[in-house]
């Protein structure tokens, strides 16, 4: 099976270690693309015998996936952040498809390309974990699909911006087990990153010259609860999912009002 893990890290010394061994599971072929940590993260990997490569740091991630993408040497390659696992389940079921689809493409005699019927690229269900404990179920966290699992013949680009999806030919398939997020793990973390992540998305909303006004503030907020809190149903988890509803209603408006100061900085 020609398959590698690529984690992407910076500052993880908390998470390496345990996203390293999951990753096991599937591979011994890992890859980091370290965005330069200050912390342990890469002495820590070494110790395991990780191969490591040195990236520029980012605000996001895209552009070190994409690196590690290329430099990948093997066909398919699984995409994780350092708050994330493999599970045993997960990586039985991508042995599965990965050599099936490695199968397909050798009956055809011929390398992937888009007009050929096989899977290129996967999604797979991420299980966001509140604090380490609290499975979000509701308030729009599952099933969460995410691109992770690629092709590399089949990969174009990954566009440099956050959020950004990956471009890629053929067609997309669907996994049904799940990997795990360690996702939030305190109120003080998650202010943190809010404001290092809600500024770059500021930012685009600002070249892309979108409006902004008082009301646009209520608006975000109360839209962003009620999709989170009610339409999805965010309060059947308990107090962590009211707060989690909340906060990211919270989330959405500090977003408007970073784009409200850069457009008062240009008046």
């Amino acid at each position: 099976m020609s398959i590698s893990v690529l984690i992407q890290t910076h500052n993880e010394e908390k998470h390496i270690e345990a996203c390293i061994h999951s990753a096991k599971l599937l591979t011994d072929n890992i890859v980091v693309v370290d965005m330069e940590s200050t912390d342990k993260t890469i002495e820590l990997a070494k110790k395991l015998d990780i191969e490591t490569y040195m990236f520029p740091y980012s605000h996001c991630v895209e552009p070190a996936r994409e690196f590690g993408i290329r430099k990948a040497n093997t066909s398919w390659v699984m995409i994780l952040d350092a708050d994330e696992r493999i599970t045993k389940e997960l990586a039985k079921e991508i042995k599965i498809v990965v050599n099936r689809e490695f199968t397909l493409s050798e009956a055809e005699g011929s390398k992937v390309d888009s007009k050929k019927e096989e899977i290129t690229h996967y999604k797979i269900p991420r299980k966001n974990m509140f604090g380490g404990t609290k499975w979000l179920k509701h308030g729009g966290w599952w099933p969460d699909y995410q691109i992770r699992l690629i092709n590399t013949e089949a990969f174009i680009t990954w566009p440099n911006n956050i959020h950004s999806t990956p471009q890629i030919k053929g067609n997309i398939g669907y996994l049904t087990s799940p990997f795990i997020h360690q996702f939030h793990g305190n109120l003080t973390s998650m202010v943190q990153k809010t404001i290092v992540f809600e500024n770059i998305e500021a930012e685009l909303l600002f070249r892309a010259k979108k409006s902004v006004s008082t009301f646009t503030f209520f608006r975000k907020f109360l839209g962003e609860l009620w999709r989170r809190l009610l339409k999805e149903k965010g309060f059947l988890d308990g107090e962590i999912g009211i707060i989690e509803s909340i906060y990211q209603a919270f989330s959405k408006t500090i977003t408007y009002l970073f784009l409200y100061e850069k457009k008062r900085r240009t008046v």
